[in-house]
């Protein structure tokens, strides 16, 4: 889901950078945009846009503009006038119909708006809706056509305002960088070895599937509905008697189990018994349902008391077949469990680990601010405060240690993760612009009051970096670049992070120490993607690195 939102804001992102004033003929749509700022106004026929979009040729009133366009730029420009989002119309509708789709329309529509002010929310949502339905598909110029309206005033105001914002952030995350650069070696020291954590381990280890079905009262009262959903099992084949540690993996919304295969595996190779849930009331399914009008939501606001729950459930289920199943009979330590999670699934594994829903600091972000952020993970944190407002006991004590990978944080757990005492590692991506490092990681990480604790950023690093892009997906081939300059590299970092971490805090191998320390960190450092790691990351080291 959150890949469409991205690819879906560009399209409509790249009308609002080519402002503004509308006047359309009900025949042929919009003939010319009038660019305005403060009492300044000046326009540019379509035509002229359309010439330069289909042939690359300059003409008419579109000729003073193009003095400001470098010749590197102009192809970029041709581009993304024409270029079509490759989604169908009804999906288009069944998002921009939601939630979540209706809250960003409403932020879009600050900048883009009648001239009138009045009925912004629904001409745009209408016009996006139309021109998805065009034989043309949605682009840029498309969407100018089919806006309903005969004024169309894109406000560059707000607009610089928004610029101003994400310039902001991006100037705060540069300073986080630079804390981090200085705290990690130029060059590798300790062990030049530690590379090998990369590689797979000893042991091969078998797959199995199983489906759980989840009728507890817990659950009942709660969610006020039973689940049932696969996991993965992945078990390590060892000559060791005694039982292997566990650890669970969350997948992020709009995703899957197989999303993380390539680590489980990496895991298992290292002795661990890998579990990989399905949730699937926020899977890549539940996504293709609200697209195909089948569901009205991208997710449900139980769907954050739904994913803990299944963690729990599956490791009550995990404790009775280790008992009973010839399989599993002896071999599942549930003293030793630990549990990574992904964006949404960042949010599980904190849960789990002790963190709790934040109503107050949720009242405060939902409101008047929400039409105004630019994070867009908070759009899909604030569904919570639908939830009626209690405290869930969602926490597991069974979990020994966490590892939130672009974890989903700031206004649904706040400064609640000052309640975890386990070990914790953050991982966190420099570019991700879905849940922004700064944000959502970085400075949540300053609330953290366990004594281990680790924060981790891949410079450069997105919010799908280390996803693994080779499973089978209905993503469009558009969205392949999302995963940022080296998704190789990046998964590489999380597979020797994870048995480092998973080694030292789940069974207490403390020779893994070295591992998580930012000499080791420089030892697996490649150019393409730089990573850093830090454990003292404090609120005045990221806004003053000194």
């Amino acid at each position: 889901m959150l890949k469409r939102v991205a690819k879906l804001g560009l399209a409509v992102g790249s009308a609002v950078w080519l402002s503004v004033h509308v006047h359309p003929k009900p025949a042929r749509g919009a003939e010319r945009i009038f660019a305005s700022f403060l009492s300044f106004e000046q326009s540019v026929s379509v035509e002229s846009l359309e010439t330069f979009a289909e042939t690359g040729r300059i003409t008419g009133d579109f000729i003073p503009y193009a003095r400001y366009i470098s010749p590197e730029q102009r192809p970029f420009l041709q581009n993304a006038l024409q270029q079509q989002l490759a989604i169908s119309p009804g999906a288009v509708s069944q998002f921009l119909y939601s939630d979540i789709g209706e809250l960003m329309v409403r932020r879009i529509a600050k900048v883009i708006r009648p001239k009138s002010n009045q009925g912004g929310f629904y001409a745009l949502r209408g016009a996006l809706i139309v021109a998805a339905a065009d034989p043309e598909g949605l682009t840029v110029l498309n969407f100018l056509k089919h806006y309903p309206i005969q004024g169309l005033k894109i406000d560059l105001d707000e607009g610089l305002a928004i610029f101003s914002q994400i310039r902001g952030l991006i100037r705060q995350t540069n300073t986080l960088i630079e804390t981090l650069e200085k705290q990690t070696p130029a060059r590798p020291t300790g062990n030049p070895t530690g590379a090998a954590l990369t590689q797979p381990g000893q042991f091969s280890w078998q797959q199995t599937t199983l489906t759980l079905s989840d009728q507890s009262p817990t659950r009942q009262n709660l969610t006020g509905q039973s689940r049932q959903f696969p996991i993965d099992l992945y078990l390590p084949q060892t000559a060791s008697p005694q039982p292997k540690p566990i650890v669970v993996i969350s997948h992020g919304l709009n995703s899957n189990r197989d999303s993380y295969g390539y680590l489980a595996e990496h895991l298992a190779s290292y002795g661990f018994v890998v579990v990989m849930p399905e949730h699937i009331g926020s899977n890549t399914n539940q996504l293709q349902a609200l697209m195909l009008g089948r569901v009205k939501e991208v997710t449900q606001p139980t769907e954050f008391l739904d994913r803990p729950l299944d963690v729990q459930f599956i490791l009550d289920e995990l404790e009775r077949l280790s008992t009973s199943d010839p399989m599993l009979q002896g071999q599942l330590n549930l003293d030793q469990v630990g549990v990574i999670g992904q964006s949404f699934g960042g949010y599980t594994a904190l849960a789990l680990a002790g963190a709790t829903i934040n109503f107050e600091q949720l009242q405060q972000d939902c409101g008047s601010r929400l039409k105004d952020t630019i994070n867009i993970s908070l759009i899909l944190q604030c569904q919570v405060i639908k939830l009626p407002q209690q405290r869930y006991e969602l926490a597991d004590p069974r979990i020994k240690g966490a590892i939130a990978i672009n974890p989903v944080t700031s206004s649904v757990l706040g400064e609640t993760l000052s309640q975890i005492q386990t070990p914790v590692m953050f991982v966190s991506g420099s570019a991700d612009k879905v849940s922004p490092s700064l944000l959502e990681q970085a400075t949540p990480f300053t609330w953290l009051t366990a004594t281990d604790k680790y924060f981790v950023l891949m410079k450069g690093g997105t919010h799908f970096s280390t996803i693994d892009a080779d499973q089978p997906n209905d993503s469009p081939p558009e969205f392949q670049g999302l995963a940022g300059p080296s998704p190789a590299a990046a998964k590489a970092y999380l597979s020797a992070l994870s048995v480092a971490f998973m080694k030292r805090h789940i069974t207490a191998d403390r020779t893994y120490q070295i591992y998580l320390s930012p000499e080791f960190v420089a030892t697996l450092r490649n150019g393409k993607l730089q990573l850093n790691l830090s454990k003292t990351l404090s609120t005045n080291e990221i806004l003053n690195p000194g």
